[in-house]
């Protein structure tokens, strides 16, 4: 394994302090990961990660080490941006987005930048939307397909590519069109902009939701909703890649809780990299977003 795929293996673990989630997330089995962990305890001579009953910490040196990675990929990809021809841009291109997103959206986003450069690597790792602009403010990321707040951070710059409206989903068909009952249960988002948005639609109606559950993620939540835990609130975009679809059923109200912004994010830091620059272009056939202004 080559050290630049050990630092990014490190760098993701110091992000969840979880050996298995980041196992998961990078595709790797946990006993690759702990042996990462070793041979860079060993190369740096020092201790990197604390393993005890309350979970995993960095160490002091941990902390050193976690900058230094940092900084030695940032200067690898430099590099490999800027060792290219003028005609061949090349190296690696880190991309984040929901299941759905891969799925609807990327596909499309991405065809001009594959079809422009060839040479150019592009990864894709998924995860609950929720996390997308963290995650690129924090540098895991080069893009981001994610949907945006009303005020995008100013680090950061986004780019409207699709609106989709919110739907109330059930497993029984619904009865007649209505306003939601107060005392039925309803599954949503544990944190997120869906979130935020039903909690307001709740509001302006004067009901407090009874929740029965709550997921991470737009599918996870599609499943508990098949299961018949109560109604959910979901992006019709997701609904419509879904594969149990058929198996839900749109509940039509007077007044639905709103829409989701889907846009391409990028960092503005990132667009003097040829690379990103490139991306950015490529994917760059969106109506401009507030941030942009």
């Amino acid at each position: 394994m080559q050290d630049h795929d050990q630092y990014r293996l490190f760098l993701h673990l110091a992000s969840t302090l979880s050996f298995t989630r980041t196992a998961a997330d990078c595709h790797v089995s946990p006993a690759t990961l702990s042996r990462t962990v070793q041979r860079l305890e060993t190369s740096t001579g020092h201790r990197l990660l604390d393993r005890g009953p309350h979970g995993v910490a960095l160490t002091e040196h941990g902390h050193r080490f976690h900058h230094y990675a940092a900084e030695a990929l940032e200067l690898w990809d430099r590099y490999r941006d800027n060792d290219l021809t003028r005609d061949q841009l090349g190296g690696r291109l880190r991309v984040f987005a929901s299941v759905t997103a891969c799925q609807s959206l990327l596909p499309d986003l991405l065809a001009p930048l594959r079809d422009a450069h060839p040479r150019v690597q592009i990864s894709v790792r998924t995860g609950d939307a929720a996390a997308a602009l963290a995650l690129l403010d924090d540098g895991e990321a080069d893009l981001a397909v994610a949907a945006l707040p009303s005020r995008v951070p100013a680090t950061l710059l986004a780019r409207t590519v699709a609106h989709t409206p919110l739907v109330l989903v059930r497993a029984d068909p619904p009865r007649s069109s209505a306003l939601p009952d107060p005392d039925e249960p309803f599954v949503l988002p544990g944190q997120g902009l869906v979130r935020d948005i039903a909690n307001r639609w709740f509001r302006r109606l004067g009901i407090t939701p009874r929740i029965a559950a709550e997921a991470d993620g737009h599918e996870a939540l599609l499943t508990l909703v098949a299961l018949d835990y109560g109604t959910g609130i979901i992006p019709d975009l997701v609904l419509q890649h879904c594969s149990i679809r058929n198996r839900l059923h749109v509940v039509p109200t007077p007044s639905g809780p709103g829409e989701l912004t889907i846009g391409t994010c990028v960092r503005r830091a990132d667009l003097h990299r040829p690379l990103v620059a490139a991306a950015w272009a490529a994917a760059g056939t969106g109506e401009p977003s507030r941030s942009e202004h």
